[in-house]
């Protein structure tokens, strides 16, 4: 559905994506891994035409991206990280207004369709500035919904939600994709990464490092994390391929080792050397 290739990002003389290349299949969901400052938004703004490439191409299917981007236009959506909505319109008027900006047929239709499917039915006619942040979030996930994108793309979509929330919005991320779509999304939250994503890409410093479904990521670094206390108070790991090697470092380490599954923050750190700060 979507393969970028040799994607490269200048601001002056500062690279801020670095020959970043991947592909996306249809229906399914993609994730950028990476930290702030890893250049995830920059490529964002590329796939979506908001920014052009200093050099490198981007397909959907066989529409240039870079060429043809009023085509694109019309294939995609964007959940904003921002809040961009009228705080002081209702949340029907607001899914009306952006609707009627963007030409949807049968709107009211779709409307009720949409706040139905994100369980807003019940806030239409409360301001949306009056709304909690997680229903918020979902308010934007509904208007974006409203003319029928192929694609979905969501700029860090739970960031700033309560553990809660986060996982409502990740439920309907997977009803989303259940539906056909394809959604790409960037993050730095490890548990959102595992638990949402068909494939993951580690991005470090604008290049991506390693791209595979989050399964084969943990089992390439090693299945069993082995973690002994320091006299400093912070925490060692060694990452061991079999659990009898991971039972070797913990008897030889002696009490207060712990042996646990291998996660993507152990890849990350694995493959980068970065910490990403949750």
């Amino acid at each position: 559905m979507i393969r970028v290739r040799d994607l490269t990002k200048y601001y002056g003389s500062k690279c801020a994506v670095d020959s970043v290349s991947l592909d996306v299949e249809r229906g399914t969901v993609y994730g950028l891994l990476g930290p702030n400052g890893a250049g995830k938004t920059t490529i964002i703004k590329m796939l979506t035409t908001l920014s052009r490439p200093t050099r490198g191409s981007i397909f959907f299917d066989s529409i240039d991206a870079v060429r043809q981007s009023e085509e694109i236009r019309r294939l995609i959506a964007v959940v904003p990280q921002d809040r961009n909505f009228d705080a002081e319109l209702s949340v029907y008027e607001n899914m009306l207004v952006y609707g009627m900006l963007h030409g949807v047929d049968g709107l009211k239709r779709k409307i009720e369709e949409s706040l139905a499917a994100l369980g807003l039915s019940g806030e239409r006619n409360t301001p949306a500035g009056a709304l909690s942040g997680g229903t918020q979030k979902r308010l934007l996930i509904a208007r974006t919904l409203l003319p029928g994108p192929e694609v979905l793309f969501m700029d860090e979509p739970s960031v700033g939600l309560d553990p809660q929330v986060r996982r409502d919005i990740w439920d309907i991320v997977r009803d989303i994709r259940a539906g056909g779509r394809t959604v790409f999304l960037t993050t730095h939250y490890m548990e959102e990464a595992e638990s949402l994503c068909d494939k993951v890409g580690i991005l470090s410093k604008g290049r991506l490092v390693i791209v595979d479904t989050p399964a084969n990521l943990k089992e390439s670094v090693g299945r069993y994390v082995v973690e002994t206390g320091l006299p400093d108070g912070k925490r060692n790991r060694a990452i061991c391929m079999s659990r009898q090697d991971a039972v070797a470092i913990a008897e030889a380490a002696g009490n207060g080792a712990v042996i646990r599954p291998s996660n993507l923050e152990d890849v990350f750190i694995k493959v980068t050397g970065e910490v990403i700060e949750q």
